[in-house]
C-alpha cells in the first residue's frame, strides 16, 4: 500500500492509499524538529486505535517545508524499508508539464494539484487551494501548469490584522448575515469573507481574460466550502485534490520503473 504524505508550513497529512481509495487519513501540526521516531510512534498508535491494517511498501512525499523532508524520508526507510518518491526532486517524473521562467522553483503542493486537476477534469483549469496561502494554479489544455498567483491565506491575514491592531480580537471565519457589521467581530468577519470572495472572483475573471478561453475553477482546501456559498465561487470542490494528485504521481513513476 502507498503511504501518502503532504507536508505543508502548517499541517501535515498522512493518507494510506490501497490502489482504489483512501482507507485512513490523519492530520498533524508541521515541525521540522519531530524525528522520524516520532513520528512512527504516532502514525503506528493511530493505525492501532483505529484498526487499519496496511502493509506499507510506498512512499511519496510533497513538501514546502524542506527541512521537514530528511525525517521522512529516515521515516521511509527505517520503519517501511522503502525509498520514497519526493516530488519537486529530479528523480521525481511528472505525468503533466512545467512550463514557467527558465530557473523558477514551483512549489510541489502547486504541481501535485495539477497533476490532480487535470487527472480529475481535464485542462483548462484554475485550480485555488485554500491553504497558509491562497494559491491558483493555471492548468493548460494538455494539463501542463503554466504559472499562477499566490495571495495571504485567510487566516494569516486574520493573524496579521490582529497582531497589527491590538484593539481588533481573534475571529472566527463564517458568512456574516449582511456586508455592513454592526460591532467589531461582524466588522472583520465581512472584510475577511466578502473581501476574499472578491479576491477570488476578481483573480479568477482577469486569469480567463487573459487566458482568451472559459477555464473551471477547482477548489480545495478547508476554507473553500465556506466560500463557496458565496454565488457558486467555483465549479468542482475536492477536499482531498492534492492526495489524489500524489497517487496520480506516485502510479506514474511506477509505470516508468517498470
Amino acid at each position: 500500500m502507498l503511504l501518502a504524505i503532504d507536508c505543508g508550513n502548517t499541517n501535515t497529512v498522512f493518507s494510506i492509499w490501497d490502489g482504489s481509495e483512501f482507507i485512513a487519513t490523519w492530520r498533524t501540526s508541521t515541525e521540522w524538529q519531530r524525528t522520524a521516531d516520532q513520528y512512527y510512534v504516532w502514525l503506528s498508535t493511530l493505525m492501532k486505535f483505529q484498526k487499519v491494517e496496511a502493509d506499507i511498501t510506498d512512499m511519496i512525499i510533497s513538501s514546502t517545508v524542506p527541512r521537514v523532508v530528511f525525517n521522512l524520508r529516515v521515516l521511509a526507510d527505517r520503519y517501511f524499508n522503502t525509498r520514497p518518491i519526493v516530488v519537486g526532486k529530479p528523480e521525481c517524473a511528472l505525468p503533466v508539464d512545467v512550463r514557467v521562467d527558465a530557473g523558477t522553483a514551483v512549489g510541489p503542493d502547486r504541481l501535485v494539484n495539477t497533476a490532480a486537476g487535470h487527472d480529475l477534469f481535464g485542462g483548462d483549469l484554475i485550480v485555488v487551494d485554500f491553504g497558509t496561502a491562497t494559491t491558483f494554479d493555471v492548468v493548460a489544455s494538455d494539463g501542463a501548469y503554466v504559472g499562477g498567483v499566490i495571495a495571504p491565506g485567510v487566516n494569516l491575514s486574520l493573524e496579521a490584522l490582529h497582531n497589527a491592531a491590538a484593539a481588533l480580537p481573534h475571529v472566527d471565519i463564517s458568512k456574516p448575515l449582511q456586508v455592513v457589521g454592526t460591532n467589531t467581530v461582524a466588522c472583520m468577519q465581512s472584510g475577511i469573507f466578502w473581501g476574499y470572495v472578491g479576491l477570488v472572483r476578481e483573480i479568477c475573471a482577469r486569469i480567463k481574460a487573459e487566458q482568451g478561453r472559459d477555464m473551471r475553477i477547482v477548489a480545495t482546501g478547508g476554507l473553500a466550502p465556506l466560500f463557496q456559498q458565496a454565488a457558486d465561487l467555483f465549479d468542482e470542490y475536492r477536499d482531498d485534490l492534492t492526495m489524489h494528485g500524489l497517487t496520480v504521481i506516485h502510479e506514474f513513476n511506477k509505470d516508468k520503473a517498470e
